[in-house]
């Protein structure tokens, strides 16, 4: 390990997650659906679970296109429940289900997702200027709003905590820390 400072990392998968995907813009439906899905995934458990089950969920989930997730059955589900390689709560399964469907909804009347969830903050990244990792916050008046947005059209597990972490995910918020050593390189 270097001594870089980071927002967080301490492993090489945490490492090169941190470095080069957080807080990044992305503009890609294909990700945005997929860090969508593992933030959900997440919930109730630590980031690194997830980054270490991240091959195996793109392989599990046909390579998080939509539109074949939003096709997903009993049968596939039961598969998918049956698959170590992934978080198996049928909830979570489930709501990948469902969010595919409503994802693909906003889409259609959008022309992208990307185009519907950048709005939110006029395309322009929010960024943090924080001292201290412990200053971040969990939710912001942002992440509450879209995830009231989002649970009214039927979206699940995309409470507010999720829903900022997803945004940090995806770069639409940009909360490294100023001493961290890809900030600059960031804004």
């Amino acid at each position: 390990m270097d001594n870089k400072i980071r927002c967080f990392g301490d492993t090489p998968i945490y490492i090169d997650y941190h470095d080069n995907e957080w807080g990044r813009p992305v503009h890609d439906d294909r990700k945005l659906f997929e860090m969508l899905i593992l933030e959900g995934a997440q919930a109730g458990l630590s980031w690194i679970t997830v980054l270490n089950k991240r091959e195996a969920y793109r392989k599990a989930f046909d390579g998080f296109d939509p539109k074949k997730v939003a096709l997903y059955d009993d049968k596939k589900i039961a598969e998918l429940l049956g698959n170590a390689g992934i978080i198996r709560n049928r909830l979570k399964i489930n709501a990948a289900v469902t969010n595919a469907k409503l994802f693909l909804d906003i889409v259609e009347r959008h022309g992208s997702f990307h185009h519907f969830i950048w709005e939110y903050v006029d395309n322009t990244p929010v960024v943090g200027h924080w001292e201290r990792v412990e200053d971040i916050p969990v939710t912001t008046p942002l992440s509450d709003q879209i995830s009231r947005d989002l649970k009214k059209m039927g979206f699940k597990f995309v409470g507010s905590t999720i829903i900022y972490s997803f945004l940090q995910a995806v770069g639409i918020v940009n909360d490294h820390i100023k001493s961290c050593c890809v900030y600059d390189e960031t804004r």
